[in-house]
């Protein structure tokens, strides 16, 4: 299983970005997905995480301009980002929780993506 992560890059405060998170494999389910993120210097946060039948919760330093949504055909978590601020800066990272076929057999596993970097410019 991989998740593979595009979108990021270099945005002027209160600009947007939509970050994408595409899962592959045989995968037979996909629990919860999330985003976090972590800035130089901090630990990992949780930014925002959407279960399988389409719950959301979010930080309260994102709500009202991060929107996270799902779409299940394609293995697929999204962040829409709005209204950016420079402490959004920071690597943000993918994680999903998947049942899929692995070696030993059909396994649930917890799986991160491998980053990517948002800046947002003061």
């Amino acid at each position: 299983v991989q998740l593979v992560e595009s979108g990021g890059g270099l945005v002027q405060a209160g600009g947007s970005l939509r970050l994408s998170c595409a899962a592959s494999g045989i995968i037979f389910k996909i629990n919860a997905m999330g985003w976090y993120r972590q800035a130089p210097g901090k630990q990992r946060q949780l930014v925002a995480i959407i279960t399988s039948s389409g719950s959301t919760n979010y930080t309260d330093s994102v709500k009202g301009r991060f929107t996270i949504s799902r779409d299940n055909a394609k293995n697929t978590v999204y962040l829409q980002m709005n209204s950016l601020k420079p402490e959004d800066t920071a690597v943000y990272y993918c994680n999903a929780e998947i049942h899929a076929l692995q070696p030993m057999g059909p396994m649930t596993g917890n799986y991160w993506g491998q980053g990517t970097q948002v800046t947002v410019s003061s």
